[in-house]
């Protein structure tokens, strides 16, 4: 008999890239599903660790003054609530009153633009009038009359406390945050194995802490010469509260976009309240928009430097995304959480495609590789 030589079975064909992209896309489905369901938790921990980011010089300043990192936590967090209690009881009159006065403005912009809906309903008459005449058989729909629901100060007395609440606890981990120190640091240094690990993870961690200090501050700076701006514009087209329109245009420009276009459409609201005529309250809102498209084009983007410069686009996206996950704050954090992305991905060499894509117009430069950036 002769004996049949047995082959070996050849290995099987390495897995395809595909099985990876599709974890990676599974990854990020569940991490956006986490977000948006522990939004209630995870807003106040970002929060506080951008603010912790944006503290820790003013923290180590006082440290090298001898001032233990408890005592300078404590006083941060209560100049910060100092600041909010201000601003809350500077702002509180104001605000009711125009949220008291709410539906009585709402008449009066229907009102003063009823040349405009006159138009708009002379032409859905003649539309109406040719789907008569071209037998059109599309279903007219039905006016249905829609309940009024809670008055607007109901809506704000309801959201109050779970803002308040929000509140307490961004400056509850921050007063943590701050007094821990370098503790942090220290852990992430120690659970490193090698040397040049623990000098490239110190190094994207102070790379981290240092542009985003940078943003904030620049940024902060610029809204508040620009509220100052707006409100003083205002004041001299005879607007009511022009202050509150200030302090309205510096939160609202922290939100790239949507934070001019929804100032504009507030001033131009309430101008059409005070003002005799519509003309008069568009001006007023171009104004607005004016100043802050001087503020966007020009003082922004020499005042931030290329490092902290973003591609346009991915902003966009990114306050698309926080915002329908986490409505205004999300878009407050949209930026400051690029700049941390962007940060890590200049530092590893397998994500530099990902920074060079979030850096901004002529930054086509790649980050350091891990050899080269210690």
């Amino acid at each position: 008999m002769t004996e049949t030589a047995t082959v070996p079975a050849s290995p099987p064909p390495p897995a395809s890239g595909g099985g990876h992209w599709a974890v990676k896309g599974l990854f990020l489905i569940a991490a956006g599903v986490v977000m948006v369901v522990a939004r209630s938790f995870l807003m106040p921990l970002i929060l506080a660790f951008l603010l912790s980011l944006t503290f820790s010089p003013v923290r180590r300043w006082m440290a090298r003054r001898g001032v233990p990192d408890g005592i300078s936590a404590g006083v941060i967090v209560l100049g910060l609530l100092a600041l909010c209690a201000a601003a809350m009881g500077g702002l509180a009159g104001p605000v009711q009153s125009y949220a008291a006065d709410a539906p009585a403005i709402m008449r009066d912009v229907e009102v003063k633009l009823r040349g405009i809906s006159d138009l708009v309903e002379q032409v859905s008459d003649a539309t109406a009038q040719v789907n008569d005449l071209t037998g059109s058989d599309e279903d007219v729909p039905e006016q249905v009359a829609v309940s009024s629901g809670p008055g607007l100060l109901t809506q704000v007395a309801l959201t109050v406390p779970f803002v308040l609440a929000q509140l307490l606890l961004t400056l509850v981990m921050l007063f943590f945050l701050i007094a821990s120190g370098d503790m942090f640091y220290e852990k992430i240094v120690a659970v490193n194995p090698t040397f040049r690990d623990k000098r490239r993870a110190i190094g994207i961690v102070y790379d981290i802490e240092r542009k985003i200090s940078r943003y904030f501050l620049t940024i902060t700076t610029i809204n508040a010469g620009l509220g100052v701006a707006v409100g003083v514009a205002l004041w001299f087209l005879g607007m009511p509260n022009p202050a509150l329109f200030g302090v309205m245009a510096f939160a609202l420009n922290f939100i790239p976009f949507v934070g001019a276009i929804g100032g504009a459409l507030i001033t131009f609201a309430i101008g059409i309240v005070s003002f005799d005529t519509v003309g008069a309250a568009g001006f007023a809102a171009a104004t607005y928009i004016a100043l802050t498209s001087i503020e966007g084009q020009f003082v922004t983007p020499y005042a931030v430097g290329r490092s902290l410069k973003l591609n346009p686009v991915a902003v966009f996206i990114a306050v698309a995304f926080w915002g329908w996950a986490w409505s205004v704050v999300g878009m407050f954090v949209a930026v400051p959480v690029l700049i941390v992305v962007r940060a890590f991905a200049e530092k590893i060499e397998s994500l530099q495609g990902l920074g060079l894509f979030l850096s901004g117009r002529g930054d086509d430069t790649p980050g350091p590789t891990p050899a080269t950036a210690e």
